[in-house]
């Protein structure tokens, strides 16, 4: 159960939060400047921070096809308008 403490106490407080993260992870590792295992707790930061914003952008794409419900139809143009 810590695990899960320590994972909500962990979580970034939006997409944008966890994305911005992502990109600083991103930004020191590429300067190469961190240490053998600075760079393996940043990766798994990463990875976490990656799983977040995977979960929010399903979450939120899910939400948009119950908004859209029966608009998600395939284009059929209008007869009338070739007149």
């Amino acid at each position: 159960m810590a695990t899960s403490r320590t994972a909500a106490a962990d979580a970034p407080a939006s997409f944008e939060a966890a994305l911005g993260e992502l990109e600083s992870l991103v930004q020191k590792m590429e300067a190469g400047t961190l240490t053998l295992e600075q760079s393996l707790e940043a990766y798994r930061r990463g990875a976490r921070l990656v799983g977040f914003c995977r979960d929010s952008l399903a979450n939120v794409q899910q939400q948009v096809k119950v908004l859209e419900g029966d608009l998600l139809k395939p284009f059929e143009p209008d007869a009338r308008t070739d007149a």
